[in-house]
């Protein structure tokens, strides 16, 4: 029989955010989700410390989805949640971050409403704030940010992707923190559109693996944000931080290089 939105399936769908990597922010509620789900379909940024909580018995799916590399078809991981969903099965889609925050978690619970399958969110901690939060340092700040936008850097196919330069001059108005998701592959041209807005003394972060044992970042300027990702060696999944909110860690590094050069200099 076909489900209709009044006939939910006899399942259900819980969207779970896994946070940024690190197992110890995972929220209550999501680890409850993920012990009673009989079908777990895990995204390729998932630490297995976090799977590793699923019941035994459980299914299993990988559905890799990295920037970048070969991907699971989105339109297949919804069917397969569907599918899952009206055979009865309890289905935790296990996302890194959050799934409402570039997850695609708005996609899949239109998806799945419209199929009849009852679906819910467990939000997840989202990497743009982990990231910064792993530095001591906050998004927001009355002195130097009075916002912050999470804005992607990879452009869905066929779409123009984001208008760096607006972006920039309403960050510099308005004093707001930029932080870019998936920004690294495209870091020259992000990098040339701020410019148009913003000044190339203002502070940048790049972090990578963000709350991981293998974080790494680097602070520079934002007319040196391309050569420092190429000179450090970064890579995905990093997210780049725009904004004074990075002031202070951008002086400290300035001045742990000109004490560096002094002392090469002796």
């Amino acid at each position: 029989m076909t489900n209709t939105l009044n006939t939910p399936a006899a399942g259900q769908v819980t969207l779970v955010g896994a946070g940024p990597g690190d197992p110890e922010l995972l929220t209550l509620k999501a680890l409850k989700a993920i012990q009673q789900a009989t079908v777990l379909l895990v995204d390729d940024l998932v630490n297995d410390a976090i799977v590793a909580h699923a019941n035994p018995a459980a299914r299993i799916v990988h559905v890799g989805k990295r920037g970048g590399c070969k991907s699971t078809p989105q339109s297949f991981i919804e069917r397969l949640m569907i599918t899952a969903a009206q055979e009865g099965e309890n289905v935790v889609r296990l996302k890194g971050g959050d799934p409402f925050i570039f997850g695609r978690g708005g996609e899949e619970v239109e998806h799945l409403e419209e199929a009849g399958i009852r679906v819910s969110v467990i939000n997840g901690i989202t990497a743009g704030l982990a990231a910064v939060t792993s530095l001591n340092v906050p998004l927001t700040h009355r002195e130097h940010a009075h916002g912050v936008v999470f804005v992607t850097g990879h452009a869905k196919p066929g779409d123009s992707g984001t208008d760096w330069p607006a972006l920039a001059r309403a960050a510099r108005q308005a004093k707001l923190t930029l932080v870019v998701y998936m920004g690294v592959s495209g870091a020259s041209d992000i990098q040339t559109g701020l410019l148009q807005g913003l000044g190339a003394d203002t502070p940048v972060a790049v972090i990578q693996n963000a709350s991981l044992p293998l974080q790494r970042h680097a602070v520079c300027t934002l007319g040196e944000l391309q050569a420092t990702i190429a000179r450090q060696g970064l890579a995905s999944p990093s997210v780049i931080v725009v904004g004074d909110v990075m002031s202070g860690m951008l002086a400290a590094a300035t001045d742990l290089s000109d004490s560096a050069g002094a002392l090469q200099a002796r």
